[in-house]
């Protein structure tokens, strides 16, 4: 089933070159069928290529997916056109009465400011806690991650003594739904200079349902959820794609800050070298059973959804 995505939106090229299946909304009004409603909210700088990378995982499976993207409006987005984010993008007062099936929240790069420093904090916060009554699921993404666990569960973040920046064994410590068809371990690409405050996760009835494994830090916690399976919690980047460490390293490095070779990434550690891909297999598994989840438990009639109690 193709994923559903306004007329004209760029991203749409690339994904049927990759043998996705992405259809306009004018094309889809014609068919009677009740697809899933996606929002996802967008916080990183390069916006498109975001939109890429998760449209390529929500939109690998045989389920009907109406994707919208939501924007910070209190927040001057630099890395792209105002007209891409008019045209595309929905801010929280256009969708404030509908609901949807899922939302997914990305990271960000200002981990290392406190939350209220952030410019649209408040404006996020707002979509929190309006994703209690109008939201089935929701996946965060590191910095997203790290920001829907401080608001809904006061667990704060906490600096590392370096950043955990590469591609990190991940060793699962709690089987669910999330983990259907996985191997024991898994990669995922890792870069944050950041973790959060574990020992509050218990009393939070929360589960850290994977480990990462690094030499140089100490097993960490990399895939967290709440007792209903309905908030997810993934402070890595199972959606990067093959360059996106690179160019984060080469930009650090083009700026004069001290950065280290991402980790596991390079072969022999050379940065002129093509990074190896290590984790896209478990990525396009991780997403096709989240979504395959929301599909199962989410109500046809989203009237009917009920509030997310913490």
């Amino acid at each position: 089933m193709p994923i559903k995505l306004p007329d004209g939106f760029p991203a749409k090229k690339q994904l049927v070159r990759e043998g996705i299946d992405a259809m306009d909304y004018s094309r889809a009004e014609t068919q009677d069928i009740r697809p899933l409603r996606i929002l996802i909210a967008n916080l990183m700088p390069k916006k498109i290529d975001t939109e890429v990378q998760l449209l390529r995982l929500i939109g690998n499976n045989p389920i009907q997916i109406e994707a919208y993207f939501l924007r910070m409006s209190t927040h001057d987005a630099k890395n792209i056109p105002n007209e891409h984010l008019n045209h595309f993008y929905v801010q929280l007062s256009d969708i404030a009465e509908q609901k949807f099936d899922a939302l997914i929240v990305t990271g960000a790069p200002v981990e290392q400011l406190d939350f209220k420093d952030v410019d649209y904090w408040n404006e996020l916060q707002e979509v929190f806690e309006w994703s209690r009554s109008n939201v089935f699921s929701t996946l965060f993404i590191c910095w997203g991650a790290q920001a829907g666990l401080f608001y809904f569960y006061g667990i704060d973040k906490i600096p590392l003594a370096q950043k955990l920046f590469g591609i990190f064994e991940q060793r699962i410590s709690r089987r669910c739904f999330l983990f259907r068809g996985f191997d024991d371990t898994y990669y995922c690409p890792q870069s944050r200079w950041t973790g959060i405050d574990e020992t509050k996760l218990k009393n939070a009835g929360l589960h850290v349902i994977s480990r990462g494994m690094s030499p140089k830090i100490d097993n960490y916690a990399n895939l967290i959820e709440d007792k209903n399976h309905r908030r997810v919690f993934i402070l890595g980047h199972l959606e990067y794609e093959r360059w996106t460490l690179d160019a984060e390293y080469k930009r650090d490095s083009e700026q004069g800050i001290d950065i280290q070779v991402p980790y596991n990434y390079y072969p022999h550690d050379d940065p002129s070298k093509e990074p190896k891909i290590s984790w896209r297999a478990h990525a396009n598994l991780f997403f096709n059973n989240w979504v395959n989840f929301v599909y199962q438990e989410t109500k046809f009639d989203l009237d009917k959804l009920e509030k997310l109690e913490d």
